[in-house]
């Protein structure tokens, strides 16, 4: 499904500053990945990955944990400048606006944050820099890890009726609210499926 044409489910409601947008940065991970069109076609190449952090342990809030870069607006701000920016200022990335491929659903998480996924292409990118106060460490996860034959992971939740959803990648998995991200992600733009995420559970550590 072209972004162009996904029927948003936006939120709202919400007190002013627990707005917050992430960067879903499609990349390339070889020959082959930065084709003429290819942001525009519902089918990605082999060679395209999705950037990934882990979070740097001296955080306060989900050190250590797998996110997309993203954060809080600010004032008079846009979802787009937002992700825009927050990806410059965690890994070193500008892209401008054209980059802009278009948004998923807002996934409004249990600590209270609506969070709307910015989707963007960023071709090779072969140089970054990262910010060691926000970001360990930077990953080039490829497209295909995420339509794994055992993935999502689904565990029933005993504070909801709907399960806990996770995405397996390597050896470790990605827990939601990122997870239901890279879920709606692989259902829209890589399997052609209208797919929400938004009553998918998060794990209790991810409520704070």
């Amino acid at each position: 499904m072209r972004l162009r044409d996904f029927p948003l489910h936006e939120s709202s409601g919400l007190a002013s500053g627990r707005q917050a947008a992430v960067a879903i940065t499609v990349v390339d991970t070889g020959h082959g990945a930065d084709l003429p069109g290819l942001p525009n076609s519902p089918v990605w190449s082999n060679a395209a990955a999705l950037l990934l952090t882990r979070r740097s342990q001296s955080l306060r809030n989900h050190p250590g944990q797998w996110a997309f870069p993203g954060g809080r607006l600010d004032a008079g701000e846009t979802v787009i400048e937002c992700a825009l920016r927050e990806l410059n200022e965690e890994v070193g990335l500008s892209l401008p606006t054209n980059s802009v491929l278009g948004q998923l659903d807002d996934f409004v998480t249990r600590s209270g944050f609506v969070i709307t996924p910015v989707v963007v292409w960023a071709g090779e990118t072969r140089s970054l820099a990262p910010n060691p106060d926000e970001v360990a460490s930077v990953h080039r996860i490829p497209l295909t890890e995420f339509v794994r034959g055992d993935a999502p992971m689904l565990e029933a939740s005993p504070h909801s009726e709907h399960p806990v959803l996770r995405m397996p990648v390597g050896e470790d998995h990605i827990a939601a609210p990122t997870a239901a991200l890279i879920y709606q992600f692989r259902e829209v733009c890589l399997l052609d499926r209208l797919t929400r995420v938004a009553h998918f559970e998060q794990p209790e550590f991810a409520w704070r």
